[in-house]
């Protein structure tokens, strides 16, 4: 932590040192206080519209930095009251509203310093190549697209040597994959912004120069919106789908089976109801443990759930029972699936620990099947009842069987097709 606080106060240090011996500011007093107003006006606007993400033990503020246009226009001691300015106004907004960092000082001083040295290595590059190059429009913007590269790539240097003091950076790989996660679209955005606010500042269009301002604040705001909207969806989603998932077998859960079967109900499709239970169950959990026992449940959750088709649905409706909802089948194709089914589950074994010791365990499954048109005239959950009892008859017939009945035998043609 001490090489850390060495590299920022140095940075600091090194930023001072550039701003004041580079000479007064660049432009009259009066002009750089408009402009200087200006722009920490909307830099204290947009600071709500910052996205902080994590890396490694530190959160890192992702923003556009419009700190060049202002460096190329006033020079190295501009932009470093800027920065200076800017910077503390965001460790006291975190300081009162308990967002800080417990390094947050620390912090502030390597972000001043980091973005002042930067943009004043830009403020001289800028002008050294632009008396070059002369006043071409393709000379300008190729020079400034080159410079937000130049002081990106600096800037990955700066968090990398932050990371490394910290130990979240071990190697060289773990830098460059660092430097790819920098989208090449946010640089071309900065230097565009930046290209033109200094065009603006130059001929003084303050108009122009707040319209750029507003344009980009609304832009920024629109998708930030967007982004919060996408991101509480995929929370929605991903809470539904814990709300509705099994915890022991990852599969849909009874209250899902519910949402499933209201919406299939009276919907004139034909599909199978298939319930299936472990055979003699009691007796795995009473011979070993429960530990076992769930593993038992977890290899025939997953044997059911490989074997069916992406619109097929399995639910864990009990304890060992498991419900099926089989559609876009006849009723022969649907006994010859559940009745593989049987035999995958009878040819398979468990493995398991029991008492430190690896174990295979064999086992059985009974089905009950019940195919039907779901119509307006027969209840979704009385097919589940039917199911229910088929399994009951399966089970007292032997076990490892398969016991189902055709609803559709003894219904005319019209009722079986939609015929009218």
């Amino acid at each position: 932590m001490l090489r850390l606080r060495i590299f920022i106060i140095g940075l600091f240090i090194l930023s001072v040192f550039v701003a004041f011996s580079s000479g007064p500011i660049e432009i009259e007093f009066g002009m750089y206080i408009n402009a200087l107003l200006i722009y920490l006006l909307f830099t204290f606007l947009y600071s709500h519209l910052n996205t902080t993400f994590k890396k490694g033990n530190l959160n890192l503020e992702y923003s556009i930095s419009y700190g060049l246009s202002i460096a190329m226009f006033t020079g190295p001691l501009g932009v470093f009251i800027y920065e200076f300015i800017s910077r503390f106004y965001t460790y006291f907004e975190r300081k009162y509203s308990d967002t800080a960092d417990e390094d947050e000082f620390l912090h502030t001083f390597y972000n001043i310093g980091a973005f002042a040295l930067n943009h004043a290595i830009g403020f001289y590059l800028f002008h050294y190549f632009s008396g070059l190059m002369g006043d071409s429009s393709f000379a300008y913007w190729l020079i400034v697209v080159l410079i937000v590269i130049l002081l990106n790539f600096l800037s990955d240097i700066y968090l990398s040597v932050v990371f490394y003091s910290i130990g979240d950076i071990k190697s060289f790989k773990d830098v460059i994959d660092f430097m790819k996660t920098r989208s090449f679209n946010d640089t071309l955005k900065k230097a565009v912004s930046n290209g033109l606010l200094y065009v603006f500042l130059l001929e003084q269009q303050w108009n122009l120069l707040l319209a750029l301002f507003v344009l980009n604040y609304l832009v920024s705001r629109s998708l930030i919106v967007k982004s919060q909207s996408a991101k509480h969806k995929l929370e929605r989603d991903r809470y539904e789908q814990m709300a509705y998932t099994d915890f022991l077998s990852k599969v849909h859960n009874r209250a899902y089976m519910n949402k499933i079967m209201n919406e299939y109900n009276h919907s004139g499709e034909n599909i199978a109801i298939v319930v299936g239970d472990i055979d003699s169950f009691k007796s795995i959990n009473d011979t070993y443990n429960h530990t076992v026992g769930d593993s038992v449940i977890q290899h025939f959750a997953a044997t059911l759930k490989s074997n069916l088709q992406e619109n097929d649905y399995i639910f864990r409706s009990g304890g060992e029972e498991f419900t099926l909802i089989l559609t876009e089948r006849t009723f022969r194709e649907c006994m010859d699936l559940v009745e593989s089914l049987k035999d995958i589950v009878k040819n398979s074994e468990v493995e398991a620990e029991y008492q430190t010791k690896n174990v295979k365990l064999p086992y059985t499954a009974s089905f009950g099947v019940y195919y039907y048109k779901a119509t307006e005239d027969f209840h979704i959950k009385n097919a589940y009842s039917m199911a229910d009892d088929l399994l009951l008859k399966a089970k007292k017939l032997g076990k490892n069987r398969v016991n189902g009945k055709n609803g559709l035998i003894g219904l005319p043609l019209s009722a079986r097709y939609n015929m009218k």
